[in-house]
């Protein structure tokens, strides 16, 4: 694999792209991998397409949010280290920003106030529930294409629904690891679906080498596992230490983005059970928040920065959103940058890969567990908003309408509908 030899960058540059692409990747991390693959390989040259790929590949295989880890490694590879800081930066700042101001405005006016202000938070949260119904969908078909990948998947729903407690997500995906080992990691039939064997447009696997001299060597990847180990094992133990509920807000959003397989919407029943079940963030106040998230461009991880800004752990408000957008980013920063110097050097094993692919189907049950408790739970509580979500699932399903305009069009029915005194 190959970096075509069109030198190093500036992280000014990187940061121009990434915020361009920060401002306008509307659809969800698959729809942002199409529109950096159009910025950073047709459009600017700064990888070629085996390159990109092999990156695509790298970041799905990892926990954390693959569209910004990808960004975060081509920033690496333009511009170093800064480029990488400045990747980050430029993709997540709109939509955290936007996040942060949603929180601000909606801690002072209220999320249960009567009248349009509750008719369009109640119409985030019915489309929302659309929103999580179409990603279950999409990655069942991806990452659970046969009959033992969906009764796997099946079994992580039972799951998480028949014992919710908030480390019932990690042992579920420690579970998933273990039967997909036993299941098929010994075979070395990967096949369609599986997120560890994306293929090029010629139908065979990128090359595997890594990026020399672009992205550091041993070194790096020991330091930055190093750091990832050191920040996981600190958020396990600040609660079983009595940490101040601002550290384990903090611990909450950083396990969170440390263990997250499968995508952004992932996140949810994680957050749910680290800032939710505490009470540091109303319910109501996070699926509304949620609602909003799909509305905006960027990483669905920037969600942390409204929860950073509303909770009742910490500073709030934008020290608290910028808090806790760090927290949650980092730890998928750390993993990428770390898996760099060895990219590819264990895609091909078969007992990695069938790992991931146990680890995948048990996302896709999780996710479902999350469609029923608390997306569902909270988006339909009246006829109104079981039609509007209904109407919003169907939209999104058809792939025929913008998940802008079905968020934007559930919150102003709904907002219409409660000035007139319908609920």
């Amino acid at each position: 694999m190959s970096i075509p030899a069109t030198g190093r960058g500036s992280a000014t540059e990187v940061f121009v792209e990434s915020l361009r692409l920060g401002l306008t990747s509307f659809g969800g991390p698959i729809a942002h991998l199409g529109y950096q693959r159009r910025a950073f390989v047709e459009r600017l040259g700064w990888i070629d397409e085996a390159t990109f790929a092999a990156l695509v590949a790298l970041c799905q295989t990892l926990p954390g949010p693959a569209s910004s880890q990808l960004s975060i490694a081509v920033g690496r590879i333009r511009a170093g280290w800064s480029g990488a800081l400045a990747a980050f930066v430029g993709f997540t700042l709109p939509s955290a920003l936007l996040m942060a101001l949603v929180a601000v405005l909606l801690g002072a006016t209220g999320v249960a106030d009567a009248g349009p202000v509750s008719g369009a938070i109640a119409g985030l949260k019915a489309a929302a529930v659309g929103v999580v119904a179409q990603a279950v969908v999409s990655m069942s078909r991806r990452l659970a294409p046969d009959r033992s990948r969906v009764l796997l998947a099946a079994a992580a729903a039972a799951l998480v629904l028949g014992w919710p407690a908030a480390t019932t997500q990690v042992v579920t995906i420690a579970l998933g690891a273990v039967v997909g080992w036993l299941a098929w990691g010994r075979r070395g039939d990967w096949g369609d679906g599986d997120p560890a064997a994306d293929r090029g447009a010629d139908g065979h696997r990128p090359a595997s080498s890594a990026l020399e001299g672009r992205v550091g060597g041993r070194r790096t990847t020991v330091v930055m596992s190093g750091l990832f180990a050191a920040m996981l094992g600190a958020a396990f133990v600040a609660p079983a230490l009595g940490a101040p509920s601002a550290l384990e807000f903090v611990a909450a959003l950083v396990r969170a983005g440390a263990l997250v397989f499968g995508g952004g919407h992932v996140v949810l029943p994680l957050l749910d059970a680290g800032v939710v079940a505490p009470g540091w963030v109303s319910p109501d106040a996070f699926v509304a928040g949620y609602g909003f998230a799909q509305a905006v461009p960027g990483p669905l991880f920037s969600f942390a920065a409204f929860l950073g800004a509303i909770s009742a752990a910490g500073p709030g408000g934008f020290a608290g959103a910028t808090v806790a957008t760090i927290a949650i980013f980092l730890p998928g920063a750390l993993l990428v940058l770390a898996a760099l110097p060895v990219l590819g050097a264990t895609r091909d094993r078969p007992w990695v890969t069938g790992a991931l692919r146990g680890v995948s189907s048990a996302v896709v049950g999780i996710l479902a567990a999350a469609l029923v408790t608390p997306v569902g739970t909270a988006g339909v509580t009246s006829a109104a908003t079981a039609l509007v979500a209904a109407a919003a699932t169907v939209a999104l399903l058809t792939e025929r309408v913008p998940p802008l305009a079905v968020v934007a069009g559930a919150a102003a029915t709904l907002a219409a509908l409660s000035a007139v005194g319908v609920h």
